[in-house]
């Protein structure tokens, strides 16, 4: 499979095909490392090492990008310049989307898209549910409290540099019990949490994702689409000014003596999930309050609320299972809707203490605010 890349150009100066950088490509351009056959089979042979056991490689059409058509065909040259505020000097690159059958794993591939310094990254993935990294990560920046539920019982959210959409599962295979959702996601770079999200940036990424995920659903054969979410979302996630006896806005959870640590972000209207995020630092929150609503998301959480931990946690007449260390308290209950999981949630392990202080009230407040009745939970001595 070639190696290349592509540029959104049409035709040169010159008014031929001959793309504009072709005169004046840099020593390492590959065209001039695969020429001839020594060449060739050096250049081969190093691509495959990087490769490893990855198996595919980067690929786009030879030339000027002929069809204008960028990320598995589903965005055209317009779609693209949106993207880059107007900009249309753009290169592509992506992995093609494949089914590994033998891991019984969903589909996944890559695509980028660069424009100087700036890089949009899309990918199409299921979502990691082995507790820690990938997973962590993820939920990280695609949960984060900046994020706007798509809304419309959508599995999906954006903001200003980030939105994902989960893909029907019948659109692609039958996902194993117990498997993360398949979702489409894109990234543009780090997060400021010091501003307000800007609210055009955040439209532009709501509207490419659901354009991704509808050109891929019709490439599977389904012939449901998704509607556009532009102007049908909620309020953007907000600094939020904190009460005493109301940390993250819960009333009743009182906010602890010296728990001062850099502005509150908390999300906004009905989504998959309420996210309150503390003294967020290269797109980590120090502290993270979460409620994650949507089953399809319970996966995610399933395993590590089993498995956690020694410590486990217990609650009153009611179904589920958690546990509670220096870093983390989660508890994943049965509610009428299914599985909801609340967490709070402190990775360096600074807060030890305040976890589990705050933990039983957090799982009563936001279990009664989203109907999943009276839930107390008692935790295990010690720690």
């Amino acid at each position: 499979m070639p190696n290349t890349e592509n540029t959104m150009h049409g035709k040169s100066e010159k008014g031929t095909d001959e793309p504009p950088h072709e005169g004046r490509r840099r020593w390492w351009h590959w065209r001039r490392l695969t020429r001839g056959r020594l060449w060739l089979a050096i250049t081969m042979a190093v691509v495959g090492a990087l490769l490893g056991g990855v198996g595919v490689a980067w690929q786009a059409e030879a030339g000027p990008f002929a069809d204008h058509r960028a990320c598995w065909g589903a965005f055209d040259r317009d779609d693209v310049a949106t993207l880059f505020d107007g900009e249309t000097d753009i290169k592509t690159s992506e992995l093609p989307i494949t089914v590994n059958r033998l891991d019984t794993k969903g589909p996944s591939g890559e695509c980028r898209l660069t424009s100087g310094r700036d890089q949009i990254t899309v990918q199409l993935h299921q979502l990691e549910t082995w507790p820690g990294g990938a997973s962590d990560q993820w939920a990280d920046e695609f949960l984060s409290a900046r994020m706007s539920p798509l809304g419309g019982r959508l599995l999906g959210m954006a903001s200003d540099t980030r939105a994902w959409l989960a893909v029907p599962a019948d659109c692609y295979y039958r996902p194993v019990r117990g498997d993360g959702p398949t979702v489409i996601d894109m990234e543009t770079g780090w997060t400021d949490y010091d501003g307000k999200v800007d609210t055009a940036a955040r439209d532009r990424l709501a509207h490419a994702i659901v354009t991704l995920a509808n050109h891929y659903k019709a490439d599977q054969g389904c012939t449901s689409t998704t509607a556009d979410r532009v102007g049908r979302m909620p309020e953007p996630g907000r600094d939020l000014e904190e009460k005493k006896d109301a940390l993250c806005g819960i009333k009743g959870l009182p906010l602890p003596e010296a728990y001062d640590i850099g502005h509150t972000w908390v999300t906004r209207g009905e989504g998959p999930v309420r996210t309150c995020d503390r003294d967020v630092t290269y797109g980590h929150p120090t502290v993270r309050l979460m409620t994650v609503e949507d089953p399809r998301l319970a996966p995610l959480y399933e395993r590590l609320a089993q498995e956690g931990a020694a410590q486990q946690i217990k609650a009153d007449e009611r179904e589920g299972h958690g546990f509670i260390r220096d870093d983390l308290g989660l508890f994943q209950a049965r509610c009428r809707t299914g599985p909801v999981t609340f967490l709070i949630r402190s990775p360096d392990g600074r807060f030890p203490v305040y976890i589990r202080r705050l933990l039983p009230r957090y799982v009563t407040a936001e279990a009664a605010r989203i109907g999943c009745g009276s839930l107390h939970i008692t935790l295990p001595r010690g720690g």
